[in-house]
């Protein structure tokens, strides 16, 4: 199938319309919010190619590239991840089959990130 945008991506379906910094601007949210992001429960990844050599190949050619990055994060970049946008700030594991309301765009908003560790960083305090 050939490649029917060349630097729009998601938002070609707007055309000209709305102008060029808006369209960019909805871009970033479009592409997060139609992203599939890790299950925080069961943390399920599922490969997007059955094939064994096919994702040993691509594991290797990452650590290639970059031998610092870790196996694990090689294979990150090669899969896809089950925890999708059911509607508004509802999200939904295809694999455990909870729902989690998170952020409106992305699975975890920055300041949920930010509480989170500094909630994880006093109970470390607290327990030595």
């Amino acid at each position: 199938m050939a490649k029917r945008t060349k630097k729009v991506g998601i938002v070609g379906k707007y055309g000209t319309r709305y102008g060029a910094s808006l369209r960019k601007m909805v871009k970033k949210i479009e592409i997060s919010q139609h992203a599939k992001y890790t299950c925080s429960f069961c943390g399920k990844v599922r490969t997007e190619r059955n094939t064994v050599l096919s994702l040993l190949s691509h594991v290797r050619m990452c650590l290639d590239k970059a031998p610092t990055r870790s196996f694990q994060n090689a294979l990150n970049v090669y899969s896809q991840t089950k925890m999708k946008r059911r509607a508004v700030g509802i999200w939904h594991c295809g694999s455990c089959k909870k729902t989690v309301a998170g952020g409106a765009w992305t699975y975890n908003t920055t300041s949920a990130v930010t509480v989170k560790s500094a909630i994880r960083r006093l109970k470390e305090l607290k327990d030595q």
